[in-house]
Order: C-alpha cells, then structure tokens, then sequence
C-alpha cells in the first residue's frame, strides 16, 4: 500500500530490520570505515561547528551518531520504529528525533544548513518528489549528500545478468512473512555474502583486480554487516535503481548545482549545493 511518498510495508520492514540490528555490536572502527566511504565527499570544511541539518532517514543512527559531534544541532528523520532505536543510539543532546517521512519533513523550508539522505530515495514510491522535499529545506548554497542505489552501468555484462537473477528472487523473498525473511536473508549472508566476499579478500592479497568481483564491497566487513545488509536486500519489497545520469538529472531538477560524485563505492554517492 502507498501512502503519498511512502510504501508502509518498506517502511514496516525497515522498523523490522533495525530493531533486530541496532549497530550496538558494530565496532567504531567499522563504522568511521563504512561512515567515510558515504561522506569523504562531503565538504565538512565548509560546515560551521554551529550548524544545523538533518539526517533524512536516520534508520538506527549509525551515521547520525558521527555527523552530530562535527555540527551544532541535527534533526534525525524516520518514518519507521526505526526512531526509537536511534534515540537510543545516539547519546549527542545535539539531536532532535521526528519520525516522519520525506513527504512530512518538519522543517521549515530554507533553513537548514547542510542535510544527508543516504539509502533511502530509491525506497520511496516518488524518488524525483523526494529529493525535491529535502532540498526545499536547504539554505541556498547549503550542501546535500545523497546515496541512491546505481544500474550497475559501470559493471561487466555478467555481472549484470547476476544481479537479475538475484532480483528474482528478492521479489519473492521480501514478500515473505517477516520472520521467514529474515531467515532466508541471514542463510544468504552465512552460505553466500560471507564465504565470497571472503574469497574476494583472500585474491585480493595474492594481487589480483577484485573489483569485479561479487561481494567485493564486503571484503573486510564483518559479517554483521554482511547479515545486515543481507536482510536490506533480500527483505525490501520497493527498491529502484538509477544510472549516474539519471541521478544527476533529479538532483538538477530539485535545484542542486556544482555536483559532485564519488568515484568509488558505493554508487551512487553524491553531493550537490543548492542553488543561490
């Protein structure tokens, strides 16, 4: 069922996900490694320790957690229970939490001075809608950082076909009763993310190019983020993908400008400023 900008039973399953994967156990370690990956484009340098933004999408917080110390006030966003879990993750009293969705942000519009969305526009039934929702909270100028699942355009045919089949099956699997998907996706990260990704690792170290390689991306991650992002991707009814062009072609539509990609994964990583 959709809900203006919302799909309740995404929203439903991300409540599932995070209440059973809090990120308490993730080491800080793992999670300044994985927090880097998504904001070494984000230009810190031009945030003041006094500025205010928001998290659009919060989930757990595991991101909240790390921005918050490096800005005066952070505004959590969440249309799930997900909410709850970040409240009690997030020990900043620079934080405030809302549990709405990118349809009912509540902010009021050009006040914010930086914003973050990551992981969550491609769950949402109007993804062009959404980005506009966040950006109309932006001061001008104010940068924004978004991650929106890629088309695997800059992979091999392949891996390409891989993935198809592998969508397949997500179709089924994340229509499954909540417990029943939850196994299935956890029996994918123990018989299939760990043991690949763990073989990319091992022909990584012999020298060889592994960035083709499926599950490369989990190489060095723990395997509870592997069961983590197991359950993300085979659990999730409503996911939709986007080529780097499309990509820049909504974020120029909702008003950013100067926009700028990672080169690495994950794709795609962005940040744009909003336009003066």
């Amino acid at each position: 069922m959709v809900n203006k900008n919302i799909h309740n039973k995404t929203v439903s399953g991300f409540g599932d996900e995070w209440s059973r994967f809090d990120q308490s156990t993730l080491s800080q370690k793992e999670k300044l490694i994985m927090f880097n990956k998504y904001f070494h484009i984000f230009p810190w340098n031009k945030i003041s320790k006094k500025a205010t933004g928001f998290d659009m999408g919060c989930g757990s917080g595991r991101w909240a957690e790390l921005a918050a110390d490096r800005v005066g006030k952070l505004h959590c966003i969440d249309p799930s229970s997900a909410i709850e879990v970040a409240k009690k993750n997030i020990m900043n009293n620079n934080c405030v939490f809302h549990q709405n969705g990118v349809d009912n942000i509540p902010l009021e519009n050009n006040t914010m001075d930086f914003g973050y969305c990551l992981g969550v526009l491609h769950h949402i039934p109007n993804t062009q809608g959404g980005l506009d929702s966040c950006v109309k909270k932006l001061k001008p100028g104010a940068p924004f950082l978004i991650y929106i699942y890629y088309s695997f355009e800059n992979r091999p045919l392949w891996f390409r076909i891989v993935w198809k089949l592998t969508n397949y099956f997500r179709f089924f699997s994340s229509r499954l009763p909540m417990k029943l998907r939850y196994l299935v996706s956890q029996l994918i990260a123990l018989l299939i993310y760990y043991p690949v990704a763990r073989t990319a690792l091992i022909f990584d170290k012999l020298n060889f190019n592994t960035s083709s390689f499926p599950l490369n991306y989990y190489k060095k991650s723990s395997l509870y983020t592997m069961r983590t992002d197991a359950l993300d991707r085979f659990g999730t009814i409503l996911e939709k993908r986007f080529t780097k062009n499309e990509v820049e072609t909504m974020m120029l539509k909702s008003g950013l400008v100067n926009i700028i990609f990672s080169n690495k994964a994950p794709f795609w990583t962005a940040v744009g400023f909003k336009k003066k």
